[in-house]
């Protein structure tokens, strides 16, 4: 479904329309719906950048290959911003109990195990029952 870009930049709306096989009137309706925000420049003239197109490219994957309605698209968008967010506050919070532990781990005293949680004593983990033979 990828049309052909040029490299870096924003495309005006007739461009765009174009390349995608869709009116102009479709792209001021998703604008309209809230899945598109194209930039404008200062004479108001729709600006789309790269990122638009892909996110157009996935609208139009929705609608076309799928049969979603716009409503249901509205909803996929929403919940994929969201999942994303969700890997980014993860990934940080990965990140933070990285740093932690490494720096627990360089704090440990010489011949000291390093743990996450300061042990008062050593833990004695007992030998499971041997099976008896017959």
């Amino acid at each position: 479904m990828a049309a052909k870009r040029k490299s870096k930049g924003a495309y005006m709306i007739s461009a765009v329309a174009e390349m995608y096989e869709i009116h102009p009137q479709t792209l001021r309706l998703y604008e309209r719906e809230g899945l598109l925000k194209p930039s404008r420049t200062e004479g108001n003239t729709r600006l789309y950048t790269d990122e638009d197109l892909e996110r157009l490219e996935f609208i139009l994957n929705l609608a076309r290959d799928l049969g979603v309605n716009i409503a249901g698209i509205a909803i996929i968008l929403q919940m994929r911003e969201r999942m994303e967010e969700m890997n980014r506050q993860m990934q940080s919070f990965v990140e933070y109990v990285r740093s932690e532990m490494l720096a627990r781990f360089q704090q440990a005293a010489p011949g000291q195990a390093a743990a996450i949680v300061p042990l008062r004593k050593p833990t004695v983990i007992p030998k499971a029952p041997q099976p008896r033979k017959p």
